[in-house]
């Protein structure tokens, strides 16, 4: 599975951005799905996860009620709504996905892919 991550760019502090990964390859193996997030000299954290059949969701706490991750398993696509945006969510984001399905998602899953990042800047 090949994940391809955009929808990046430049937004003023209270704008909105949506972020878009589309899975290319075996994508029947796709299941659980999640985005992530990465600044200069700090470690990777999950932003927001989503599970196969997009009917369970979980959210970092710094991003809750702003953001809000979906999934179209018909075009094997994920994305990230951000709205609200603030200076602190400046950072590359990276897309995952996994083998494994969940009924309910949690933040502590292991994910086997990966797509490139996508640069999300957010001027104050």
């Amino acid at each position: 599975v090949q994940l391809q991550a955009s929808g990046g760019g430049l937004v003023q502090a209270g704008g909105s951005l949506r972020l878009t990964c589309t899975a290319s390859g075996r994508t029947i193996r796709m299941g659980d799905a999640g985005w992530f997030r990465q600044t200069p000299g700090k470690e990777r954290e999950p932003v927001a996860v989503i599970n196969w059949s997009g009917s369970s969701a979980d959210y970092a706490a710094s991003v809750m009620g702003r953001f809000t991750v979906s999934r179209d398993n018909v075009k094997h696509t994920v994305y990230l709504q951000m709205n609200s945006l603030k200076s602190e969510d400046t950072a590359v984001y990276f897309c995952a996905a996994r083998n494994e399905v969940s009924d309910k998602i949690f933040m502590n899953k292991e994910y086997d892919w990966w797509g490139q990042g996508t640069q999300v800047t957010v001027s104050s």
